[in-house]
């Protein structure tokens, strides 16, 4: 028996056709964490515990989700495996800048080796700051932490349109389309979005629709 990361492909198909056109040089970040609070009965390590990053385009990112579904027990915990409910999917919606990344990677290595650090894994720092490389701030990411959310709210404060919604296990992460604000609303709707109920707010990784999130899936919703 294997996991299952991929649990609606026709909402990840749908998701991956949402994500925007990559330009040169750039990449989507995504990661596949082991989640405490979703099955803390047993799991006694970390909150959160990364078991698996990669990069990838468009064009490959489903089959490369898929190639996650590996036996049961591969992924381990110090002394346990992995279970299925703790397993949550996630990415980067904003393209990373791999050019920057390779610049700013190259100064990394290079004052590690100069300093004589010990123990240090090449491909994972490369990883981590291409993470922090962002290639373009296409969506702003509100992360709102409750089921309860007004979205009457926010009619407001921005133009619902350049706004689509994620509902996630805990909660919604909405997304704004920052070239597609209305201008009466440029100046004042971060101010006023993040005064509702959320709890983040940035360029922030988001549980991947049609995918796990400790037992739930994530999905677009029309609001």
């Amino acid at each position: 028996m294997n996991y299952q990361i991929i649990s609606n492909k026709e909402k990840l198909l749908e998701f991956i056709d949402w994500l925007p056109a990559l330009e040169a040089n750039e990449k989507f970040y995504c990661c596949l964490f082991a989640r405490k609070k979703y099955c803390a009965d047993q799991i006694k390590s970390n909150d959160k515990t990364q078991l698996k990053r990669f990069l990838s385009d468009k064009t490959r990112l489903y089959q490369k989700i898929k190639q996650l579904e590996v036996p049961i027990g591969t992924y381990q915990l110090k002394d346990i495996a992995a279970p299925q409910e703790s397993l949550a999917l996630y990415i980067n919606p904003n393209p990373r800048n791999l050019k920057k990344a390779t610049y700013d990677g190259i100064i990394k290595l290079t004052q590690l080796l100069k300093n004589d650090n010990k123990n240090f894994n090449p491909h994972a720092e490369l990883l981590s700051i291409i993470q922090k490389t962002v290639s373009r701030k296409i969506y702003l990411d509100f992360d709102v932490d409750t089921k309860d959310f007004d979205f009457d709210k926010l009619k407001n404060i921005i133009n619902v349109s350049c706004m689509d919604i994620v509902e996630t296990r805990g909660g919604y992460h909405l997304l704004v389309r920052l070239a597609e604000i209305e201008k009466a609303y440029k100046k004042t709707f971060y101010q006023n979005i993040s005064a509702l109920e959320v709890d983040q707010t940035g360029d922030q990784l988001l549980p991947v629709p049609g995918c796990v999130q400790g037992g739930f899936v994530p999905r677009f919703i029309q609001v």
